[in-house]
Parts: C-alpha cells; sequence; structure tokens
C-alpha cells in the first residue's frame, strides 16, 4: 500500500517541489511581517536569484539520499543546514547587488523554509507509520515487559520501530512506586509484580519479556513463576555478564534459562588494580581452552594485555578460541600452544620464548566420579602438572602466578578434592622460596562448564529422562563462569603471596529443585511429562560441599566477595618426601597405594575405607631407591 507513493518521491520530483515549497516561504514571509501591505515590499525579482540559489544547493546535497519514511531528528538536522546555507547565500547575493530587502523577512522565511520541507518529508512518515499500522492491526503478538528501566525502555522503542515483528507492547511492570500509571513511549505501567497473572489473563498477553539484565535470580525466579502460564512465552533480555558492552537489543531476547533463576550481583571490579598487572603484560592461561580458562582469556582480553597465551593440551576448543579471540581483539597478539602441563619441557621452552608475566593455572582434571577410578591421571596432571608450571614460573621469575582451585580442596572425601589441596600446598610451598608471587583461589561449581550438571540435565530432558539426582538433600554452590573468571582476576590483583583465596558462592542450592527449575524451563511437568530419578550418591561424593568463608579462619579483603584462608604452614621438606612417594605410585598406577598416599599428604582426606591399604613409608632409603628404578624405567621407555 505505501510502494507506490514511495516511488513517487523521487529526487527530480522533490527538488521541483521543494523549489515552490521555498518560492511560497518567501511570499507568506512577506505576508506575515507585513500584513495587508505586503504587495507594496515585494517583488518577483526575488524568487528568481531565490530559486537558482536553491536549486544548486538542493541538487549538490545529500537531503535526497535520506529514507524519509524513516525520518527522526537526524534528517531534520539535514533540512536546518541545507535551508540555512540557501538563506546565507541569499543574504550574500543581496549585499554584494545591493538589492533593497526586508533583513526580518529572512528570519521568518528561514524558519517557514524548515516547516515546509520538512514537514513534507515528516508527514511520508506519519503516513508510513498509519498504512503500516492500519496492514498490522491483525495477527499480532501481545507483550507484557517486566521492567521499567533502560532496557525496557530500549525494547519499547525498538518494538515501535519494527512492526514487522507482529508484536505490540500492551504495558510494562515494575515494582517502584515512583514509575506507577507513568509512560514510557506511549506504554502505561500497569502495576507492580503481583498484578503479573492478572495483566496475563486481562489483555490476553502471549509473551512476557524480563527486561532487568541486574536483577537477581530470586526476584527472576519469582517473576518467571508468575508468567509462566499456559500459551505464555517467557523471555528474557540477558543479565549483566552476558552483554559485556551494556548495551540491549531485540536479538538479545531470549529464552529464560536457569542460570537465569541463579543470577547473583554484578561483581563490582576494582579495575585500577587489575590494569596495574595485567594491561600490556604477557599473560598466560593454561588449560585456556576450557570453560573456565577460555572465559578467563576473554576477561583478560578486555584489559589490552600484550600478549595473551593460550596453552592446552585440547587443539579443537584452542582453535575456536583463537579464531574468536582474534576477530574481536585486534590491538594485541593471541598465541596458542598446543602442550601438558606434565611435560616440564614443553613448558620451559613455551617461558623461555614468549617470557610471560603472569600464569593463570586453570589446566586440571575435574570430573570427580572419573578421577575415583583413574586416581594416578589426577597425580599427574592436578599435582604433578601444577608441580611443573609452577616450578618453571619461579625459574623464569614471573610476576604473578595464580591457580584455579575449588571447595572441594576442603576436607575432601573424593580424589579431584584432595589432588587440589595438594596442588594448593604446592603453590603455597614454593611461594616461600620464589620472588613470584603464588596464590590459588577456590569456588565451587560452575554454571554450563563442560561435563557439569545443567548440560547433564538438559541432555536428559532431550531425550525424555528421566533425570537423575544423586540425593534428594543434596546441595552445591553455584556461580557464572564470567562471574567466577573475574573474581579470579580481581584476587590475582590483591595477592600478595602465599594466599589461598576463597570467593562468596552466595547460598548453596538444592540440586533436585535446580532440576526441577530446568523442567519446568521446558515447558514440562514433574510426574506428568518427565521423571525425577534418584540414583545415589556417586564415589567421593558428599552431600554438601563446605566453604570456609563462614568461619574465623577467613580473613577479609578490600574485595567484599573475596576472602582469605588462613590455613595451616606447610612444612616444604614432609610435602617434598610425600610428593617423592606419589610421584613414585602415580607411576605405577596402583590404586590403593595411591589413595594411601594422599591421606598422608592431606590430613583432612577421609575417602573410602575400602580405598586405603596401608602401606610402609618409613624406609626413605627404600622410597628412593624406588624412585631411582621408576626414573631409570621412564627414561628407557621414552627412548626406546
Amino acid at each position: 500500500m505505501f510502494e507506490p507513493l514511495l516511488k513517487l518521491y523521487k529526487k527530480p520530483r522533490l527538488i521541483i517541489v521543494d523549489l515552490v515549497l521555498i518560492n511560497i516561504a518567501m511570499v507568506f514571509a512577506f505576508m506575515l511581517r507585513f500584513d495587508t501591505a505586503w504587495v507594496n515590499y515585494f517583488s518577483i525579482n526575488f524568487l528568481i536569484p531565490l530559486t537558482i540559489i536553491s536549486f544548486l544547493i538542493l541538487y549538490f546535497s545529500r537531503l535526497y539520499n535520506k529514507m524519509w519514511q524513516y525520518a527522526s531528528m537526524a534528517e531534520l538536522n539535514s533540512i536546518f543546514k541545507t535551508t540555512f546555507f540557501i538563506n546565507i547565500i541569499f543574504v550574500i547575493y543581496i549585499y554584494f547587488f545591493r538589492v533593497s530587502f526586508p533583513r526580518s523577512v529572512m528570519i521568518i522565511n528561514g524558519l517557514l523554509d524548515i516547516f515546509l520541507l520538512g514537514g513534507l518529508r515528516f508527514a511520508l512518515r506519519i503516513l508510513k507509520d498509519y498504512l503500516t499500522k492500519s496492514s498490522n492491526k491483525i495477527a499480532k503478538k501481545r507483550v507484557l515487559v517486566i521492567g521499567a528501566g533502560d532496557a525496557a525502555e530500549i525494547i519499547v522503542r525498538e518494538m515501535q520501530k519494527h512492526p514487522e515483528l507482529g508484536k505490540e507492547i500492551i504495558g510494562l511492570i515494575d515494582d517502584d512506586l515512583q514509575k506507577q500509571a507513568l509512560e514510557i513511549h506511549g506504554k502505561k505501567v500497569l502495576g507492580k509484580r503481583d498484578k503479573i497473572p492478572v495483566v496475563i489473563n486481562n489483555y490476553g498477553v502471549d509473551e512476557v519479556i524480563i527486561a532487568m539484565p541486574s536483577a537477581k535470580g530470586k526476584d527472576i525466579k519469582k517473576i518467571y513463576e508468575l508468567s509462566n502460564q499456559d500459551n505464555v512465552k517467557v523471555s528474557i533480555v540477558p543479565g549483566v555478564y552476558e552483554i559485556l558492552n551494556g548495551d540491549v537489543n531485540l536479538s538479545q531476547i531470549r529464552e529464560v534459562k536457569v542460570e537465569d533463576l541463579l543470577r547473583r550481583d554484578q561483581v563490582d571490579l576494582i579495575t585500577d588494580e587489575i590494569s596495574a598487572y595485567l594491561t600490556d603484560k604477557t599473560v598466560m592461561v593454561t588449560g585456556g581452552g576450557g570453560s573456565i580458562g577460555s572465559e578467563l582469556c576473554r576477561q583478560v582480553a578486555k584489559f589490552n594485555p600484550k600478549k595473551l597465551i593460550i596453552f592446552d593440551i585440547n587443539e579443537n576448543t584452542t582453535y575456536f578460541l583463537e579464531l574468536d579471540l582474534k576477530k574481536q581483539y585486534k590491538h594485541f597478539e593471541v598465541i596458542s600452544i598446543i602442550g601438558s602441563v606434565r611435560d616440564k619441557e614443553k613448558l620451559r621452552s613455551t617461558f623461555g620464548k614468549y617470557k610471560p608475566d603472569v600464569v593463570f593455572h586453570a589446566a586440571a582434571h575435574k570430573h570427580v566420579p572419573l578421577m575415583e577410578t583413574s586416581p594416578e591421571e589426577a597425580v599427574k596432571n592436578n599435582i604433578m602438572g601444577t608441580k611443573n608450571v609452577a616450578e618453571v614460573a619461579d625459574e623464569f621469575a614471573i610476576d604473578r602466578f595464580v591457580l584455579i582451585s575449588t571447595d572441594k580442596a576442603v576436607n575432601p572425601t573424593n580424589v579431584m578434592g584432595a589432588t587440589k589441596r595438594v596442588a594448593e600446598m604446592v603453590i603455597q610451598s614454593i611461594n616461600k622460596q620464589s620472588k613470584t608471587k603464588f596464590m590459588a583461589v577456590r569456588f565451587g561449581n560452575v554454571l554450563g562448564s563442560q561435563g557439569s550438571v545443567i548440560p547433564l540435565f538438559k541432555k536428559q530432558i532431550a531425550n525424555g529422562g528421566p533425570v537423575t539426582v544423586t540425593h534428594r538433600d543434596v546441595k552445591r554452590y553455584f556461580m557464572t563462569i564470567p562471574e567466577a573468571s573475574q573474581l579470579v582476576i580481581q584476587a590475582g590483583a590483591i595477592g600478595k603471596g602465599g594466599e589461598v583465596f576463597v570467593l562468596d558462592m552466595g547460598e548453596p542450592v538444592k540440586i533436585i529443585e535446580l532440576a526441577e527449575d530446568l523442567i519446568a524451563l521446558s515447558g514440562l511437568k514433574v510426574g506428568e511429562d518427565i521423571d525425577i530419578e534418584i540414583v545415589g550418591l556417586r564415589p567421593g561424593e558428599k552431600l554438601y560441599e563446605e566453604l570456609l568463608c563462614d568461619t574465623e579462619e577467613n580473613i577479609a579483603t578490600e574485595h567484599q566477595r573475596i576472602f582469605i584462608n588462613n590455613l595451616e604452614k606447610i612444612d616444604n621438606k614432609l610435602l617434598d618426601d610425600n610428593l617423592e612417594k606419589l610421584t613414585l605410585v602415580a607411576e605405577k598406577g596402583n590404586y590403593k597405594q595411591i589413595i594411601k598416599a594422599l591421606t598422608e599428604v592431606v590430613d583432612t582426606y577421609q575417602p573410602r575405607r575400602d580405598n586405603v591399604q596401608k602401606i610402609d613409608f618409613t624406609d626413605k632409603e627404600t622410597v628412593r631407591k624406588e624412585i631411582e628404578k621408576q626414573k631409570q624405567e621412564i627414561a628407557s621407555t621414552t627412548n626406546q
């Protein structure tokens, strides 16, 4: 309906129309200035030079490059500039040719030019909006926006600008009493959140959009429960962690995820401190292709390092991360190194070539059940791998070394947790005699990381269930990947060397409730569409993970979400002896000997009793001979 009119709206026709309007404006200017006596002052000779000047300026202007059906203040500014030049050139003509012309008329004429030329174009915009509304009155989805802040304003404005989306915003909901009955772009705030079910019912709402990027998870969960009705789609604007540049747009609106229901306050970083140790420095991330490692790379990249080294044994994830980073950040060098933290010579050559200033050590085996059946791999990777990276970091006298640890290192009941506690002890020990500042950061489960509970639940739901939960009362602490990574980087700035930092993980979450939320978010009902099956605790698994940030043994730092765990002192000689034992039994692959050796290093480790075999390690000479023998066997195998 609108296209035929648009075809008539072309440059040659518009120039003619504009010239007519400019001449009309001049006549009206005289009429307004001199009333009925205007003919005594007006001359047709004024219009000839005005028309010539106007034609030249209009022809060479960019006024006709605009799509006037989308006219806005930017287009009005173009009209203002064009008419200004026309009137200025006409004034110059009057001055040089000494034409008798009333000055006051020029001011009135300029205003009339803007009014008539702008009015023509904005008339097209109004007509376009009217015709579009008329043609889209049917089959529009009715949308309710939750929140009446900046994000909501952008959504309302963008949806009004794009009627082709087929959505009509019927109003907004906000708990702020000051906003009740106010409007955003003509859309009224209809009440507080407790009115959501009533509004949905009264207005026949088809979709609810939660536009509250900074809201806490408990608020999102409550709003979702109020909005989740039959035939109502619930969408959300991502949280502040996902909107990295702070801008909200319609393409970011997505379905509600379980991560949204667990959302916490944004981390406030002390950026000056972080910049001081990352900006224009060479930063290396081991395990950089993994869930935590890759996010650490992305967060470090924001602080403009000189070089970013991704060190990982997995070539696929490393390759794609490198592509993403190089595309987004072109002002520093991204280097991918494929290698294992078990290979000390590879580490040494990498450090020697690139001279890193800071190392984030995220490479580790993390899956609890797998490490219960392969404890020798946990020892080789989590302990000896950490020892290798730490010793090479000390050798090259880097500035800072940050170990990524876990809450499972607290009173561990599994091999993974025990090996991570030994890794902490390794860096505490090396810190005593090193110029490098070594520190560790503990946190709990990370939402959405590879192999974590949420991807598992999603796969089970997609397969029709059942969703398996180990125990009805099992609880875990959760943190988003960006949140965890930001706090790790902040802890790296705070550390003076030797600390084991503990992050404030908030309140623990019941896994069965997490499963119920995920099923509901999938549009299904527990017991009707899909079942939850209790399968029992896995080997090495606890009902409750322990964090020490609630005990008197923790020391507050300048950051409210980061604490220092006041751990016991490390006996370096005893630790070295125990590490020799662990190396020996890990190379042999003797399951029970490894468990026993771990209990000797970590006093608080409480494995299953059938894992422990009493072994006498008191004979130092025997241990030394066994180690030498093992080294010879390894050397001969390597040479072959």
